[in-house]
């Protein structure tokens, strides 16, 4: 028996081919290594073409596989202190504990969240508790045969109120996917598929309506990726306000990938608002 996706993964191939490998704006580069007793070390830097600030982090991750432990520290160039604590399978079967905590020594900001997932056949739950705030969130999907629903809820401890709520519900299967998701109360709706056409090339569209928006009108954006050799592919999408975005991945060798992106306003050629974007990543 499977264990339906997560509620924030309903819909997520969509997404993904629609979001990711557009290396727009700026420069990043990733280098991640792993030592031979499971220390991952990884350096995220970014630059903003338009300020040219560089912001970044380094981070290392110790796992011990065997007894379901992994403990992650991370520090930015903003001098933010990251950690997270994670317990698997270790007080259950299917649980999973997360303790993530942050410190800002300039202002001495504090904050920690306790999560708690848990997978069974048919269900899958997460619930979030912050801990100086006391804001609980909780999601749950249940699903069979690649049919899953799922939904969303925040809660204020302090005041007893509801403070956001929404639902999804999708279908997925090895060639497509579908999912019809309603946010912000379920003043936001968007309607997504995924198609994988063949072992090269795949497709996805997405369509998105705000009950808010005063001109009423449904944002629609597609888009597509083509798998040009075994090292090699193109992305490509365009929104019906004539925003178009192209990105080209080539895997260099094995652990070495170079990406270059680029965004057009086909509504201002004559106007300095288009993006060209490089990003390296680099992994040992």
């Amino acid at each position: 028996m499977s264990i339906p996706v997560a509620y924030n993964d309903i819909g997520k191939s969509s997404k993904d081919l629609l979001t990711k490998d557009f290396a727009i704006g700026g420069v990043k580069l990733e280098v991640k290594s792993t030592t031979s007793n499971g220390i991952t070390f990884k350096v995220n830097s970014h630059r903003d073409n338009k300020t040219g600030i560089i912001v970044g982090d380094i981070e290392s991750k110790y796992t011990d596989k065997a007894r379901g432990i992994s403990f992650t520290e991370a520090w930015t160039t903003s001098n933010h202190l990251n950690g997270r604590l994670e317990l698997e399978n270790n007080l259950a079967k299917g649980l999973k504990l997360e303790l993530i905590g942050s410190y800002v020594p300039s202002i001495h900001h504090k904050s920690a969240r306790l999560n708690a997932v848990y997978k069974q056949p048919h269900m899958n739950t997460t619930g979030s508790l912050d801990m100086f705030s006391h804001n609980v969130n909780v999601n749950t999907t249940i699903g069979a045969n690649g049919y899953v629903a799922g939904g969303e809820i925040a809660y204020g401890l302090k005041n007893a109120k509801i403070q956001r709520y929404s639902a999804a519900i999708g279908y997925s299967t090895f060639n497509y996917a579908v999912a019809l998701q309603a946010t912000n109360n379920c003043n936001d709706y968007a309607a997504s598929y995924y198609h994988r056409i063949s072992s090269e090339l795949e497709a996805s569209g997405k369509a998105t309506w705000r009950n808010k928006d005063g001109m009423n009108a449904v944002a629609l954006e597609v888009g597509f990726k083509r798998q040009l050799d075994p090292t090699a592919s193109i992305k490509g999408k365009i929104t019906n306000t004539g925003l178009v975005s192209a990105s080209y991945t080539q895997l260099i060798r094995q652990g070495v990938k170079v990406n270059v992106g680029a965004f057009v306003d086909s509504t201002r050629l004559d106007q300095n608002v288009h993006k060209l974007g490089l990003a390296l990543t680099f992994e040992k």
